[in-house]
């Protein structure tokens, strides 16, 4: 099939963007909305290109955060072209996402609002509490990473309203991390995830389960264990317990694969190398 007739604007600014989403669909990499737009699952009448406005391709120092822009690419933060976002954990997730053709033109912003309950960005930037720069032309607000998606697909953003920058927590050397997602090859989307991130020097503690039929899973409990007991504190029955509270509707052969990628992913967590290659 071929996308229904729409008018393609192409916006020079945020502002310009803003004033015509109304009513209209914001594209960038076009990598989950022109597959939507061929299927027609999507049919608006007005498309608005943003790849092109320097405010959503900026990375910038924000105090405690790092500004990436919505429209960098996934690439672009796995070859470590914005100085600011040269860490292991980050760039790790990046060169993960899909195929390389993809991440040349996917944002990190169009997997955000996509909302796919199997994407990266959406557990990865859970794990590190990072939040959202959400813009439309009443203003600007932020919201965390984790309150964000609904449900597939679903997401708070109001209409003409679009993620114009995630807010990255900057990441030092004692950052501990793990991230591990089982695929029946590289290249697709995770049929079980997980990610975590401790930090003692900033207090950070979270493991997160993704690829579930909704939003990403906070373990918020096993991650305070963790953090009070040490790498101890994750022990079969915890992980367990941690994974069937997740996800209570799950059958066996779910909760397997999410346990086994839980653990795995706490194994390079705590692994004896700082840099948990996979």
């Amino acid at each position: 099939m071929k996308a229904a007739a729409f008018e393609y604007v192409r916006a020079a600014s945020l502002p310009e963007a803003l004033t015509e989403l109304s009513g209209a669909k914001p594209i960038s990499g076009s990598q989950s909305m022109g597959p939507m737009l061929n299927l027609r699952l999507a049919r608006p009448g007005r498309v608005v290109d943003v790849s092109r406005i320097a405010d959503l391709r900026a990375v910038s120092d924000a105090g405690d955060f790092v500004r990436v822009g919505a429209a960098v690419t996934h690439a672009e933060i796995e070859d470590g072209k914005h100085a600011l976002l040269r860490h292991p954990y980050i760039q790790h997730v990046a060169s993960g996402i899909a195929y390389r053709a993809i991440r040349n033109r996917g944002t990190i912003g169009g997997s955000l609002a996509h909302a796919d309950p199997a994407a990266d960005w959406p557990l990865a930037l859970s794990a590190l509490d990072a939040r959202l720069e959400l813009s439309q032309s009443g203003g600007t607000r932020q919201v965390r990473v984790s309150e964000f998606m609904l449900g597939a697909f679903t997401t708070l953003l109001d209409d003409g309203e679009i993620i114009s920058a995630v807010l990255v927590p900057k990441l030092g050397p004692t950052l501990r991390w793990g991230y591990y997602k089982l695929c029946r090859k590289t290249g697709e989307f995770a049929h079980a995830s997980a990610a975590a991130a401790f930090d003692a020097r900033t207090g950070l503690a979270r493991v997160v389960l993704g690829a579930l039929d909704g939003p990403p899973a906070s373990l918020d409990e096993l991650a305070r264990q963790i953090a009070q007991r040490g790498a101890g504190a994750a022990t079969e029955d915890a992980l367990a317990q941690a994974v069937k509270s997740a996800m209570p509707n799950a059958d066996d052969i779910d909760r397997s694969m999410h346990t086994a990628a839980l653990e795995r992913c706490l194994a390079q967590t705590f692994g004896v190398s700082s840099e948990n290659p996979a």
